[in-house]
């Protein structure tokens, strides 16, 4: 199945290529409020892009056009790339166009392309920090710079714009600055990359949407560039940058985590074109590193606070976890790459799933208006808070990277939920959804109607006037999964073929399971998490009886779980016991045992720090 070059199916990836699976468009996919996705993409439009679109102003981006081209006289504001705040904002408000087909932004759109297009030179140059700032520094400092990652970002929302509301002055901007990095950087010409990888996945993104096969051309030119030794890395390191090993070479996820994970993104994209099998190759070595070796069980990265960086294999501590917001996004977008490239996507799914209900689920609060920049799974009582890690979220940062990613990836979390092949429509994401099901597959109407994962039952029906071949995904973890009242079993996809005239009832084991850790991950050892479906949970000090630190409980390695539901998502219960609040610091072994019996409540790791700062604990130590 192929989509022409140039097709503007709103959707945020459109490879162009033979694919067995391929995207539908955000419109056709419609979330309902019964399950916590479509609950999460209306509060995103209701409450959070609002807030971005003020907090860029008031923190200055909008300032910083406007100086340059004698509109302000404000100093310059925030981090070199501050910029693609604003472009990360524009893509969220494309996708929510696309989405509802609202015009309520329109205005605000006006007037802040209308500014980006004012300050766009001649040649097609537009980053305010170069200009307005450090013009002597233009394209001079590529490892530090960030113009072609804000070049990246300002790409996508030009895309997504087009995609969503056939507008195109975005577009026209944001290629008249990439025509600008070609001539100066593409083949042919001098050689040079971002010291922030991100532009690889745009400059693709650009090539579907126009046909134009230069940005293509140009991406697979910063791929094959990247790992020699271009960028001056002082004392960083050139894995910081992932610019230490060739791309077609690299064996391990390290450096900088959103760097890694979005450059990933980008080689996955140029294979999806390109079919050269070296790079899916790399790719897939990448994978079992980066996921098998040295992600967090809520799906984040990054488990060092310097350098926001990846650790060595098993390096998972929890309290000191860094699981910067942005790079669970980065691996969003690179995960739904590879479920598109490849013939078996049901771990690239699960991977999906795991972050949006837990990583990034957590990384928002309950307004929509505070937000996570890192996401420990642990936080001690007495946890200071640092820059991009403090206890309780905050309504903006410094850097303020995560909360416009986070409202772009909400606002277009709808495409992740599906895919069409030549026979049958795929089923990756359970929420409650209308799905607009292709001509070629009969059209109609696919309707979901769930509560999961707050509940396993998934009633699937179907408006069509012959059957609609469905695949659906039975998740690893469902020990007992049954259509209606039969056992299935996955095939070796991961997925079981139905086919569905009428309605029919899929049920997944959301029995509460006890997990543990590999035996490497030092910074576990002795201890269990609990997970209910895709849901990983845990212990905040505010559910435990008067009198008992959460520092201080133990569990018995196979307590027994119970499910409590009364309102919202559901509580596992089960009993425990603590240590003496008091002792020496290291004691024999046989004076460290518990006692009494405790009473612990676990709540999803989406839901805790929305009742103050209080200690946390995802994995707790057992006997």
């Amino acid at each position: 199945m192929t989509n022409p070059v140039g097709s503007s199916i709103a959707t945020p990836a459109l490879p162009c290529a033979q694919r067995t699976h391929r995207p539908l468009a955000i419109p056709a996919i419609r979330l309902g409020r019964a399950g916590p996705l479509g609950t999460w993409q209306q509060r995103n439009a209701d409450a959070t892009i609002d807030h971005l679109i003020s907090n860029l102003e008031s923190s200055g981006v909008l300032d910083n056009f406007r100086r340059v081209i004698g509109e302000s006289g404000a100093d310059y504001r925030g981090f070199v790339f501050a910029d693609s705040d604003l472009y990360k904002t524009i893509e969220a408000v494309a996708w929510e166009i696309a989405r509802t087909g609202t015009t309520r932004w329109d205005p605000w759109l006006d007037g802040v392309i209308g500014l980006v297009g004012r300050v766009q030179e001649p040649s097609g140059y537009v980053m305010t920090w170069i200009q307005g700032v450090h013009p002597g520094k233009r394209f001079a400092e590529l490892e530090w710079t960030h113009e072609m990652y804000v070049l990246g970002h300002m790409i996508q929302a030009a895309v997504a714009l087009d995609r969503a509301a056939g507008r195109g002055d975005l577009l026209t901007i944001a290629r008249g600055f990439a025509d600008l990095i070609d001539r100066r950087f593409g083949p042919g010409h001098e050689e040079g990359i971002c010291g922030h990888p991100e532009i690889e996945t745009a400059l693709v993104e650009l090539y579907r949407h126009t046909g134009e096969q230069r940005y293509l051309d140009l991406a697979q030119r910063m791929i094959d560039l990247r790992g020699m030794g271009l960028l001056k890395v002082g004392g960083l390191g050139a894995s910081y940058f992932q610019d230490h090993t060739p791309v077609r070479e690299s064996q391990h996820a390290v450096g900088h985590a959103v760097r890694q994970l979005y450059l990933n993104a980008g080689v996955t994209d140029v294979h999806l074109e390109t079919g050269e099998q070296a790079l899916l190759d790399a790719m897939n070595v990448q994978w079992v590193s980066a996921h098998h070796r040295k992600m967090y069980l809520t799906g984040a990265f990054g488990s060092r606070h310097r350098d926001e960086a990846f650790g060595d294999d098993y390096e998972l501590p929890s309290d000191r976890a860094y699981a910067e917001t942005c790079a669970t996004i980065a691996d969003v977008h690179w995960a739904w790459r590879m479920l598109l490239a490849g013939d078996s996507p049901a771990e690239y799914a699960e991977t999906i799933e795991r972050e949006l209900h837990n990583a990034l689920a957590a990384a928002v609060g309950d307004d929509g208006t505070t937000f996570f920049y890192a996401n420990p799974l642990q936080l001690r009582p007495d946890r200071f808070s640092e820059e991009n890690a403090p206890r309780e979220r905050q309504p903006w940062y410094s850097c303020a990277c995560c909360p416009p990613n986070l409202a772009r990836l909400f606002a277009q979390m709808s495409a992740y939920v599906a895919t069409t092949t030549e026979n049958a429509l795929a089923l990756h994401l359970y929420a409650d959804a209308e799905i607009d099901v292709p001509e070629h597959l009969g059209g109609g109407t696919l309707t979901v109607a769930t509560r999961y994962p707050d509940d396993g039952e998934v009633q699937l029906s179907y408006d069509g006037s012959a059957p609609l071949r469905l695949a659906l995904r039975i998740p690893s973890w469902s020990r007992k999964s049954t259509l209606d009242g039969e056992p299935v079993r996955p095939g070796p996809d991961g997925y079981v073929c139905v086919e569905l005239s009428g309605s029919r009832t899929l049920a997944l084991d959301l029995t509460p399971r006890w997990t543990q850790a590999h035996h490497r991950v030092d910074a576990l050892r002795g201890a269990r998490a609990i997970e209910v479906g895709p849901r990983v949970y845990c212990v905040e000090q505010v559910d435990l009886p008067g009198g008992i630190a959460l520092d201080d409980v133990i569990v018995a390695e196979s307590a027994p779980l119970a499910i409590h539901a009364e309102h919202g998502a559901p509580q596992v219960r089960f009993a425990g016991s603590r240590r003496p609040p008091s002792g020496a610091l290291y004691a024999s072994p046989e004076s460290t045992q518990g006692e009494g019996g405790v009473a612990i409540t676990a709540i999803p790791f989406a839901a805790w720090g929305n009742r103050g700062s209080n200690a946390m604990r995802v994995w707790l130590p057992s006997i």
